[in-house]
Formats: C-alpha cells, sequence, structure tokens
C-alpha cells in the first residue's frame, strides 16, 4: 500500500461510504498542542547490526486528547512511546512537552503506566502509590494526602491499605495508573496496560480508563494491539507501518461520547476498524 497523504484523506468502502482521515499536520491537530514530535528517527545497532525502527515520525497531540498508537508486532510501538517517556534517546529529532524539550524522564511533564504493573508487592496500595513522591522527598503528609487522591480518583479508596497479592489484575493496574497520576502530570503515557488480563476484565478496565480520563482531562498516549480497543477509547489513532514504523495515517474516531459497549456493533465503527485493519496488512 502507498504512503497516505498526510492530507486530510477519504478511504472509500466498498459499499461506497467514506471516513475521514487526518493527518499529523492537519490544522485540526494543532490547536493547543501539548506533545509534538518533530522528524523523529530510531536506528539499532546491535552485534554490529543495524536495524531502522522508526521513520521520520512527526506529529502533536492537543491537550486532553485521547490518541492510540496501532501497527504490526515490531513497528516500533513501545519505542516510541519510551521515547516520549524520555527513557530512549531518539538517534535524531525533537520531543516537545508543553513548548519545552524532553530529553530524560520527567514525571512532572509525563506520567508511563506499563503492561505489567511493577508493584512492589511488601508495599500496601497507598504506598506504592506514593512510592514517586517518597523518591522526591515529598513531606510524609503530602504524598499521603495525594495518593489518597490519586487512589480515590480510580475507584479503590477502600484498598489503600492492601497489599498487592490481595487484589485482582484490574486492581493491581489501577494502583499503577494511580501511580502515574500522583504528579499530576499533563500526559499519561500507557503501554498496553491491559494485555495480561482476560477479555471480560480488559473491557471493564476499558470504561474505567474513559471514566478516570474523562475526569483527569490528561492527555493519553495509548500504545495498543487491539484495533476495536483504539477505537473504542481514543479521539484519534495513529496508524503506523511495519518496520521501519512509519505513520501511515491518523484516524479520526468520530464516534460520540460518552462511548458504549453497543457501539462496537454499530457499522461505523466496523468501517474504522476495516479501514485501519486494511491499513496495517498491507
Amino acid at each position: 500500500m502507498p504512503r497516505m497523504s498526510q492530507a486530510t484523506a477519504s478511504i472509500r468502502k466498498p459499499h461506497g461510504a467514506t471516513m475521514s482521515v487526518v493527518g499529523p499536520d492537519h490544522p485540526a491537530a494543532d490547536a493547543g498542542k501539548t506533545l509534538e514530535v518533530r522528524d523523529l528517527n530510531h536506528t539499532y545497532n546491535v552485534n554490529g547490526k543495524t536495524t531502522q525502527a522508526l521513520k521520520d515520525i512527526a506529529f502533536n497531540v492537543s491537550a486532553g486528547r485521547f490518541l492510540s498508537i496501532v501497527g504490526p508486532s515490531g513497528c516500533g510501538k513501545s519505542s516510541l512511546l519510551m521515547m516520549l517517556a524520555g527513557l530512549l534517546t531518539p538517534s535524531d529529532g525533537t520531543i516537545a512537552v508543553g513548548g519545552r524539550p524532553l530529553t530524560k524522564p520527567d514525571p512532572t511533564r509525563v506520567g508511563v503506566v506499563f503492561q505489567d504493573a511493577s508493584l512492589f508487592p511488601w508495599l500496601t496500595a497507598r504506598r506504592n502509590v506514593e512510592f514517586p513522591l517518597f523518591l522526591r522527598g515529598v513531606d510524609k503528609a503530602v504524598r499521603r494526602e495525594k495518593a489518597e487522591e490519586a487512589l480515590a480518583l480510580v475507584g479503590l479508596e477502600r484498598f489503600a491499605d492492601s497489599l498487592p497479592h490481595e487484589l485482582s489484575g484490574g486492581m493491581k493496574q489501577r494502583v499503577s495508573i494511580a501511580r502515574g497520576l500522583v504528579q499530576d502530570p499533563p500526559i499519561l503515557l500507557m503501554d498496553e496496560p491491559f494485555a495480561a488480563l482476560d477479555e471480560q476484565t480488559r473491557i471493564t478496565m476499558g470504561d474505567e480508563l474513559l471514566r478516570i480520563w474523562e475526569k483527569a482531562r490528561k492527555t493519553i498516549v495509548f500504545v495498543t494491539h487491539g484495533l476495536s480497543e483504539a477505537i473504542y477509547l481514543s479521539d484519534e489513532v495513529l496508524v503506523l507501518s511495519g518496520r521501519p514504523g512509519r505513520i501511515l495515517d491518523r484516524v479520526v474516531i468520530d464516534l460520540p461520547r460518552p462511548r458504549s459497549l453497543e457501539m462496537m456493533a454499530q457499522p461505523r465503527f466496523a468501517e474504522l476498524r476495516e479501514a485501519i485493519w486494511h491499513m496495517i496488512k498491507a
């Protein structure tokens, strides 16, 4: 499949319906930019062998938007997210948050939730959430208050004193989300946070994440292999090609909010999923 235009384009369906696709430099994507990525490339050199993982990545994310990143396995989705977190330095290109370059981890600007909740098994839920504040030397009373606020936001205030082994998989991920939110960053990055959960819990956690997002109004960048999950959660979906990962296009999800599971049975949901799937498999 040839590279999609970065201007507004239209994908025509077999029965004649169309869907809107907005490229990363479309004016609608520029207003109130919180995250800006420009001319990003990344090459790995392992045992003398060079592999280009990402090529010519450029996009903006506006404040308060929910953007998902999808693409085939090995396309560099997680590597891109680690660069957005300041945990991996790109070979070239720039990343800016709030107009300022991001060159190293800064949890006051960018929080991260990983696929594995990675909780300390000997710490309670509250103390796991407090931990980033403890590392910064925040006063004990302040960090306890902030941790309890974050746990209340994710609906776990009654489990603040529970240890990780006393929590379900979904509850552990909610603790991880609370830990990502406790320093109040404007951006929350999420790397396949529900991948290890069973389907029912994953759907429940998707709805829970939307509730948290609608209340906290953070900008979320969400990496997933699940096309239905990406469409259900997002305002926009960034579609990457196979390696080297490059932007095929940015699909605006024009489903109304609040979202409901019944939307997955609607023709428009199927059109969006089919269009993204055809881009990825081409």
